[in-house]
């Protein structure tokens, strides 16, 4: 059984066995078990507070064995807007509510949430459901903490 004890950054040369695809929620996970999609099960157990990243690589404790992490295609809202200053107006909003998001020039992107939904509506967005890997910003310590 793999033991991911060790992260290190995206190397497209890497020589990986495997890929990891894991939600936005799940990459915030430190220590946890986790089934790839060939059924082999697999631990994690990162240093605490490790948020992983598309495209980073995890090393096995023992064989040293290297798997790439992929952000799994999850159920997102993508915002976009008729100008920058709504886009950033969506932003704000989203912020003072402590929601991961995801922040491009172009569009905002977030978990499902009917709430943040009308609230959104209400401001002038357009928001689209989509199915779309979804990598949030980490914050302004680093740190993800899903609320």
């Amino acid at each position: 059984m793999l033991t991911f004890t060790q992260k290190k950054p995206p190397n497209p040369n890497a020589a990986v066995v495997s890929t990891l695809s894991l939600t936005a929620e799940e990459r915030t996970r430190s220590r946890h078990r986790l089934q790839m999609e060939d059924g082999q099960v697999v631990f994690l157990r990162l240093p605490r507070g490790t948020v992983l990243q598309d495209g980073d690589i995890l090393v096995d404790e023992t064989t040293g064995s290297l798997v790439r992490i992929t952000a799994k295609p999850e159920p997102v809202l993508t915002v976009v807007a008729k100008t920058t200053i709504d886009l950033l107006k969506a932003a704000y909003h989203l912020g003072n509510r402590h929601v991961p998001v995801e922040i491009t020039s172009a569009y905002l992107r977030l978990s499902p949430d009917p709430v943040l939904q009308v609230m959104l509506q209400q401001l002038g967005v357009e928001i689209k459901e989509e199915i779309s890997p979804f990598q949030p910003e980490a914050g302004a310590y680093g740190h993800h903490h899903s609320h």
